[in-house]
């Protein structure tokens, strides 16, 4: 039996034998099992328990199709407006000093602590019939709550911190010496950050525009309050495989699951390779950042 150690608490070291690892590792395959894969061979199984045919139908029912174009609409909305927001405010946050830059860095962290449904509640209590605004948009023919705009609204408040957030520790490790010696050089602010920031950050942001999308597609408790579960109007994926399933429609609803799943999947593909493509990039030797810059402004 191979022994190896680990340290102590308060130095030294003591053997660990083989078993307590294989043990550690049983009981860490044991819980990805039942939290995880078994949930997942059920979803698939029931979304194909009645044939190919049946689920592909399922997918193919008006409803669903209006809610997976709702989705994919409302994702292409609220990433790239997200994307500029979680840029500019890291490098507001990580390049410039600036009064209330504490309470912007506590503020983008909002939505990781408030509950989803009452960020729902709020675009309900400021857009809806009887809220602040509610009148005065009535009278003037406009509809958020209840609409596509509220969706939009709600989805855009509660993934607007993924993008910024992996943005700001990368911007913040890297200091200022290579933006300022840009601008020593001759650089102004957009060649700046196109050519030192932005291929210092793109994985990141990459990353985060991954994780942004995926939260998007996946959003349900603020979606739910502000949509009104209006059939083939305003339902996305996930609120389209609550209807079916308490409508008893369950390979329908499993159907539906499963397209979401198989979103995540793609989503940690890409958030895998990434992973990979950056730390390769991070070993390879950089460029001198004269010679980039004196480059450029030629």
């Amino acid at each position: 039996m191979t022994v190896r150690y680990v340290a102590e608490p308060f130095g030294g070291t003591r053997p660990v034998g083989s078993a307590l690892r294989f043990s550690l590792i049983g009981v860490s395959l044991l819980f990805l099992t039942l939290i995880l894969i078994v949930p997942v061979a059920s979803v698939i199984g029931y979304a194909f328990s009645e044939g190919f045919a049946f689920y592909l139908d399922a997918l193919r029912a008006p409803d669903t199709v209006t809610a997976i174009k709702l989705t994919l609409l409302t994702a292409a909305i609220v990433v790239p407006i997200n994307t500029v927001f979680g840029v500019a405010a890291a490098w507001a946050i990580a390049k410039f000093d600036f009064r209330g830059k504490h309470v912007l860095n506590t503020l983008i962290d909002l939505p990781f602590s408030v509950s989803p449904v009452i960020a729902g509640l709020v675009f309900v209590l400021l857009f809806g019939a009887q809220g602040w605004l509610g009148p005065w948009l009535q009278r003037h023919d406009v509809s958020i709550v209840f609409a596509f705009p509220g969706i939009v609204l709600a989805t855009l408040l509660v993934t607007f911190p993924y993008v910024a957030r992996e943005l700001i520790p990368v911007m913040q490790l890297q200091g200022r010496e290579a933006e300022e010696a840009a601008v020593g050089l001759g650089a102004g602010g957009w060649m700046t950050f196109v050519r030192v920031t932005l291929p210092s950050i793109r994985w990141a942001l990459l990353y985060g525009i991954i994780l942004c999308n995926a939260r998007a597609m996946g959003e349900f408790g603020a979606v739910a309050v502000v949509s009104g579960h209006i059939r083939g109007s305003t339902t996305t994926m996930p609120l389209q495989v609550e209807i079916l399933y308490n409508e008893y429609d369950l390979t329908g609803a499993f159907a539906v699951a499963s397209l979401l799943m198989l979103l995540a999947l793609l989503t940690m593909i890409a958030r895998t390779l990434i992973e990979l493509f950056g730390a390769r990039r991070r070993r390879a030797p950089a460029l001198p950042l004269a010679d980039d810059v004196g480059a450029a402004s030629l």
